[in-house]
């Protein structure tokens, strides 16, 4: 209890698969934590960020400081900018610690087919796709991340945190979890056959009393019916995911609640309704620690009396009271379903928020999965078969919402577009067939790129699964006017890492320091370039490109590849990239944040308060996912 009255301490973690992490972290430790070092905010000495123990390659990061103090304390402005501008870029993602830990055990590989049920705010998710870029060789994964919420609008604070880390392998739908639609894809013959995945993520809507150091509502907004209300709905989501989960793949299930209803009471009840089919794996972290998850609870009712079986339930109370709620057996039921294996994280432990985490392992198909298992599950009750039965199903329906536009894959009606993009740029072997536009107007503005896997279920599910958003930023149309251009499209920076490998040509090499000049200047004299530069550019005709440094060992100060696109005019040369994305660069090389890049300090403050309230919103949103989920549980309710 003491633990959940003091403020939540500030935390955040580096984008672990872009090339950019190493060298981010040495300017990091360098230009800010060392100005952190023994500073004194009232009569408190601050300590430095310390690495979280269980977070792989000192990618995670616990500061001394909250929120608050980040966004209001003079002293702490460089530091403040610094995180808006790579939390803005894709680089940085500030994050509550234990919201980090399920996406990490569900162990995914860049091959691997995930499904996110309950995604928005998004930084879980935006783990997974993290996950599945690890393999710095591949930009484009074999493997896909299926990011799905409920609410249409906050499946929107999907799309931004998703759209800053410029993958194609991941899609946004609006659908019900509980009910969550079958997704079709056509294999090797052209037959379309139900996609099963290799992972899935339950992060489900909570009464959220483990969120108490942030949420401060929670305090006295919380009431024992909460977890009764959500309940059923944890149930359903869970028992759905385990359904689209395939044999052998794991599904982590996740709460940020402490109470049994909510977490082994949802587990207990599908692990026996699946009938021998999941089981709860071991699950660890080295450095993290955690309590074993429960094998015995009660339950109380509206007027605060207790039951511990299901028997004692008077009658007219056992419509809100189910009989899953309840732990489903004896001692010895219970510990064949290995409860222990769950891990309850308290706030004391590691001065973080509470939390529920299960790794679930599908062994083989669910009994009433008859397509999928060669032969019929059956089940011993009081001496007689009986088939273990499917839950019941929701009457599937369209998530109200806006009318997303229409998603058009590049056909032979676009060849003329297809062939100037790929002239002008050397694209060789390029996949121009998985390029989409959101318009059906013959002048497309905009072109994204998107995985093969991603084409394959846009294309087969376009009439039944409702997608938001999918694909990153590869070309736009070029604004500008002259009549002589060779291509009227030009790159984007958000797609530069997924195009940049396939171009044989427009790639110019650049040093250091005309990065720096490029960088710091929005308009660089073509004279103060360095001479071996405009050498390289002078072979170069008008029209987008990408600059490439390349460091010449791992010794150098800045010891990474960039990219950054530019545009060569006739007479000059520049960045097309907005401040953010400027800023970071500028971080990449240890280099000041100039002013003429930052806001004026007023504007600055009204904008990262709002940054902050929007942050809170999008990454504390909890609150919202538990609220919501109560709401549909009552509305539902009263429909039956």
């Amino acid at each position: 209890m003491e633990a959940m009255k003091r403020p939540l301490p500030a935390v955040f973690r580096i984008t672990g698969y872009k090339k950019h992490a190493k060298q981010l972290l040495k300017n990091m430790k360098r230009n800010h934590f060392e100005d952190l070092t023994e500073m004194v905010i009232g009569e408190e000495t601050i300590k430095p960020p310390v690495p979280l123990p269980w977070y792989p390659d000192e990618l995670a990061w616990q500061t001394d400081l909250n929120r608050g103090q980040i966004r209001k304390v003079p002293q702490l402005q460089n530091f403040h900018s610094f995180l808006i501008a790579e939390s803005e870029s894709g680089h940085i993602t500030r994050q509550e610690a234990v919201s980090m830990i399920p996406p990490l055990l569900l162990d995914v590989r860049s091959h691997h087919k995930v499904l996110d049920m309950c995604a928005a705010p998004g930084s879980k998710t935006a783990q997974i796709v993290e996950l599945l870029h690890r393999d710095e060789n591949n930009a484009i994964p074999d493997g896909i991340c299926v990011a799905n919420d409920k609410d249409n609008k906050r499946c929107y604070m999907l799309v931004h945190q998703i759209g800053r880390l410029h993958s194609p392998s991941t899609i946004i739908v609006n659908h019900d979890a509980s009910n969550f639609p079958e997704i079709l894809v056509k294999n090797d013959v052209g037959e379309e056959i139900p996609l099963r995945y290799d992972r899935v993520l339950c992060d489900v809507p909570c009464s959220g009393d483990g969120t108490m150091r942030k949420n401060t509502d929670v305090w006295v907004k919380w009431n024992q019916a909460n977890a009764i209300y959500l309940h059923r709905t944890q149930y359903r989501i869970l028992l759905r995911g385990l359904e689209l989960l395939g044999s052998g793949g794991q599904l982590v299930y996740s709460t940020c609640s402490l109470n049994p209803i909510e977490d082994e009471a949802v587990v207990a009840a599908a692990i026996q309704h699946c009938g021998g089919a999941v089981e709860v794996i071991d699950a660890d972290l080295p450095g993290l620690k955690w309590s074993p998850g429960v094998s015995k609870w009660r339950v109380m009712d509206r007027d605060m009396n207790w039951y511990e079986t299901h028997d004692e339930v008077p009658e007219n109370k056992k419509k809100n009271l189910s009989y899953s709620m309840f732990p489903p057996g004896g001692q010895d039921v219970m510990e064949k379903m290995h409860l222990e294996r769950c891990m309850r994280l308290l706030p004391h432990q590691q001065d973080t928020g509470g939390f529920f985490v299960a790794v679930l392992r599908k062994t083989k198909p669910l009994p009433w999965q008859k397509d999928e298992a060669k032969m019929e599950t059956k089940s011993e009750t009081n001496g007689s078969e009986t088939k273990i039965q499917a839950p019941p199903r929701k009457k599937r329906k369209w998530e109200p919402g806006f009318k997303e536009d229409p998603f058009v894959f590049l056909s032979s009606k676009d060849e003329a577009t297809s062939s100037q993009i790929t002239s002008f740029f050397g694209l060789k072997d390029f996949p121009m067939d998985q390029v989409l536009t959101r318009t059906t107007s013959e002048k497309k503005k905009q072109l994204y790129f998107v995985s093969k896997l991603v084409k394959n279920i846009v294309e087969t599910n376009i009439d039944h699964v409702k997608v938001i958003n999918t694909g990153v930023r590869v070309f736009s149309r070029s604004a500008n006017t002259q009549n002589d251009l060779e291509c009227e499209f030009r790159l984007v920076q958000d797609g530069s890492e997924c195009i940049e490998p396939f171009m044989a040509t427009r790639v110019v090499p650049i040093q250091i320091e005309d990065v720096k000049r490029f960088l710091l200047e929005e308009q660089p004299k073509y004279e103060d370039l360095s001479e071996q530069l405009r050498e390289k550019l002078k072979d170069v005709a008008p029209g987008s490109m990408i600059y490439k440094y390349q460091p010449e060992n791992d010794d150098a100060d800045v010891a990474c590849e960039l990219l950054l696109c530019g545009w060569r005019g006739t007479f000059s040369s520049r960045l097309y990239m907005n401040n953010h994305e400027r800023m970071h660069f500028l971080n990449m090389l240890g280099v000041p944040v100039p002013k003429h890049l930052l806001p004026n300090t007023n504007a600055r403050r009204a904008r990262a308060e709002e940054g902050e309230k929007k942050e809170e919103k999008e990454n504390g949103g909890e609150e919202e996912k538990k609220e919501n989920g109560m709401e549909g549980e009552k509305k539902e309710e009263k429909e039956n």
